[in-house]
C-alpha cells in the first residue's frame, strides 16, 4: 500500500444500524474492507429511533456538544453519538436530532409507506451537520465518500459556503449514484432551508424543471462519480435510463466509474450459514436439498423434490419488474414449478400478488415484508432465483444465488449484465433476457426448467461455476481505492 487514506464514508443507512435496500449492505461492508486494506475509515450516518442506544453500545462523543446547524431562519442542534460496526471496530458516528430523526421510519411511516413532508429539512440538516460535526472532531479526512441524495448536498456545501474554510481545504470528494431513479426532489421553496447563496440554484446548478434536485448536487459538485456497476454507468447517460439528469451525467463522463458492488462472504456463505437448514458447498452439494425441503415447509408449499423452486427476495416495485411478475405469474406456474416470495412495496402489486397466491396456492406463497433469516433461506433452498428487474444499478441477490449454487434468471440490464452470463455463452452461469416483456421472462425460466429437468450434469456445472465466482469486497475496495487516489493526485474541482 502507498499510504494509509483517512475516509470518511456518509451514508443515510448503513448495516446493522439501520437498513431499507442495498445501500445499507455496502455502506456497512465496503468500510469495513477498507480498513482492512490498512486505511483509516470513519461513517457518519443519521441517529434514526429504530438504533437502539444499549444494542450497539452507543455513547455521546467525548467533549462533543450539541452542534447548531443552520436550517433556513432557524438554528437546530445536533449531537453525536459514536459507535463501531461489530468485529471490524470501524467507527461510526451518528448525527442526532429528535425531531428530524426520531420516527419509526428512516425517510417515512414504515406502516403507512408515506414518506415524512419534511425529508428536505432532515437532509438539509444532515448534510451540512456532518461538516459541522468534522470540525468540532478536529478529524480532517483525505476523502469524503457521498453516497445518494440524502448525503448530496455535503457537496455544494463545500464548494460554497465552507470553500474558504481552511480546515477543508485539501479534502477530495467522490459521490456515488446507488440508484438514479431516487434523486431527493423538492419544492423550489426547499432551497432556501438550505442556505446556500442564490447562485447555486440556477439551471446550472441545483435547479431541476423548476424544483431542487439534491443529486444534482453531488453530480456538479463532486471530485469524480461512480455508480455500481459498468453498465449502469452507462444506461444512465442516455435519456432511456438518464431519468432527466443524463445530460449532467454526460457531461461528466470522463469523472464517472462503474465499480460493480462486492459482497460479504462471512455472512453471505453456505458453508458456514447458520440461517439455513443444512449447510453445503460445491464440493458437496447434499445439504442444498434439505434447505429446499426446509424452505417448501416454512412457506406451505408442498415438499416436492422434483419440482423446480423459483425463489424471489426484492422490493415490490415496477422498477424491480414485478409487472411482469404479476401479468406473467400464471405462465411462470404452467411451467410446472413453485414460487417463493419474499418483499414489500406496492400496495398494489400486494394486492395482486396476493391474489394469485389464493388461487395458486399449491405452487405460489409470498411473504410480505423483510426477514433476513427468510431471505436466507431462500437463497440456499431455491433451485433459481428470478430478477426481471427494468433496471437495476448493481443487484446484489444475484450476487448471493450464485454463491448459494441457485442459478439466477435476470434481465439483462445495469449491473445484471455485469455479473450473470447466460449459459449460452461459454463459462455461463445464469439465463439472461434482454426485452423487457412477459414473453421474454416466462421464455428464459422455461430455459432453466428444462435444463434442471433435462440436464442434471449441466445444471450441477453451472450451479458449481456460480459458486467459484468471487464478488467479495476486496477487489472492489481496491478500485475504490484507487479512484481516491486519482482525485488526490487531481487538482480540486472548481467552485
Amino acid at each position: 500500500m502507498a499510504r494509509q487514506l483517512k475516509i470518511l464514508f456518509v451514508a443515510s443507512e448503513v448495516v446493522p444500524f439501520a437498513k431499507t435496500g442495498g445501500l445499507a449492505d455496502v455502506a456497512g461492508a465496503l468500510p469495513q474492507t477498507l480498513k482492512e486494506l490498512g486505511h483509516e475509515v470513519r461513517v457518519m450516518m443519521p441517529k434514526y429511533g429504530v438504533i437502539s442506544d444499549r444494542k450497539f453500545k452507543l455513547h455521546d462523543v467525548i467533549r462533543l456538544k450539541d452542534i447548531p446547524v443552520p436550517v433556513g431562519s432557524e438554528t437546530k442542534m445536533a449531537s453525536v453519538k459514536v459507535g463501531q460496526i461489530a468485529e471490524s471496530r470501524v467507527q461510526v458516528y451518528f448525527l442526532d436530532n429528535k425531531a428530524y430523526f426520531g420516527g419509526e421510519g428512516l425517510y417515512g411511516n414504515a406502516t403507512t409507506g408515506q414518506d415524512y413532508p419534511n425529508n428536505d429539512e432532515r437532509f438539509i440538516f444532515f448534510c451540512r451537520g456532518v461538516l459541522e460535526t468534522l470540525k468540532r472532531l478536529g478529524w480532517q479526512p483525505d476523502v469524503i465518500h457521498l453516497n445518494d441524495w440524502q448525503t448530496a448536498l455535503v457537496a455544494t456545501y463545500l464548494r460554497t459556503i465552507y470553500r474558504d474554510d481552511p480546515f477543508f481545504a485539501n479534502i477530495r470528494l467522490l459521490y456515488t449514484i446507488h440508484n438514479l431513479a431516487y434523486q431527493g426532489v423538492f419544492p423550489a421553496e426547499s432551497f432556501a432551508k438550505t442556505n446556500l447563496p442564490p447562485q447555486a440554484y440556477a439551471t446550472e446548478g441545483l435547479e431541476f424543471y423548476g424544483k431542487l434536485n439534491f443529486m444534482k448536487a453531488g453530480l456538479l459538485h463532486a471530485d469524480a462519480l461512480s455508480t455500481v456497476s459498468r453498465t449502469y454507468a452507462k444506461e444512465i447517460q442516455t435519456a432511456e435510463a438518464g431519468a432527466g439528469l443524463e445530460g449532467v451525467l454526460a457531461a461528466r463522463s470522463a469523472d464517472l466509474h462503474g465499480i460493480v458492488n462486492g459482497i460479504d462472504y462471512t455472512i453471505w456463505n453456505p458453508a458456514k450459514d447458520k440461517l439455513i437448514a443444512a449447510t453445503y458447498t460445491a464440493e458437496n452439494l447434499a445439504g442444498k436439498a434439505e434447505c429446499k425441503a426446509a424452505l417448501q415447509g416454512r412457506m406451505g408449499l408442498p415438499v416436492e423434490p422434483t419440482l423446480p423452486l423459483v425463489g424471489m427476495v426484492s422490493r415490490l416495485t415496477e422498477g424491480k419488474g414485478f409487472d411482469l411478475i404479476v401479468a406473467g405469474m400464471e405462465r411462470l406456474l404452467g411451467l410446472g414449478v413453485q414460487v417463493a416470495l419474499l418483499g414489500a412495496g406496492s400496495p398494489e402489486l400486494q394486492s395482486a400478488l396476493k391474489a394469485l397466491a389464493a388461487k395458486h396456492s399449491t405452487q405460489f406463497r409470498p411473504i410480505f415484508g423483510y426477514d433476513n433469516d427468510l431471505a436466507h433461506q431462500i437463497q440456499a433452498g431455491a433451485d433459481l432465483f428470478l430478477m426481471p428487474s427494468h433496471y437495476e444499478p448493481c443487484g446484489l441477490n444475484q450476487l448471493y444465488s450464485l454463491r448459494y449454487g441457485t442459478i439466477p434468471v435476470v434481465r439483462a440490464t445495469g449491473g445484471l449484465v455485469d455479473t450473470v452470463q447466460d449459459v449460452s455463452q461459454p463459462d455461463g452461469d445464469g439465463f439472461a433476457f434482454k426485452p423487457y416483456t412477459v414473453d421474454a421472462m416466462v421464455e428464459a425460466v422455461s430455459r432453466a426448467v428444462e435444463m434442471y429437468r433435462d440436464e442434471p450434469e449441466q445444471w450441477a456445472e453451472t450451479m458449481k461455476r456460480g459458486m467459484a465466482r468471487d464478488y467479495s469486497w476486496l477487489a472492489s475496495a481496491g478500485k475504490y481505492v484507487e479512484l481516491y487516489e486519482h482525485i488526490l493526485s487531481a487538482p480540486p474541482r472548481p467552485s
